[in-house]
């Protein structure tokens, strides 16, 4: 049986580190983002559409209130991406929500590249 894949990355911008913890399972993937330390923030889910029905990804922010449009945005965007259910938390201090949008989205972009295997349908 295979386990869960785990990557973790980073990048420096405007002298802060951005961190992502990436965890797919076989039906799922959590991504933990956060400003200079790992830390759980707001956190979305969202399920994928089975590719016979016509619509979008659905999704719903489980935890805080805080950064619920990057939180929503990031777990749709990796849902549509991979297939899979999707949870995704947000955690910033200093750093706007729109500021650190890019910098997520470059990490998302990173931690899927490496993950270099095939999306699987629920």
């Amino acid at each position: 049986m295979e386990r869960a894949n785990v990557i973790k990355e980073e990048i420096q911008q405007q002298d802060t580190r951005f961190l992502a913890v990436y965890v797919e399972a076989k039906n799922s993937i959590m991504i933990m983002l956060s400003e200079k330390e790992d830390k759980l923030g707001t956190m979305a889910i969202a399920v994928p559409k089975p590719r016979e029905m016509v619509g979008s990804v659905t999704s719903q922010v489980l935890i805080g209130d805080k950064h619920i449009i990057s939180a929503r945005m990031f777990a749709e965007y990796v849902a549509a991406k991979k297939g899979k259910i999707a949870m995704v938390s947000v955690y910033l201090e200093r750093v706007t929500e729109i500021q650190a949008q890019e910098f997520f989205m470059h990490l998302i972009e990173k931690v899927l590249k490496t993950d270099n295997r095939e999306p699987t349908a629920i």
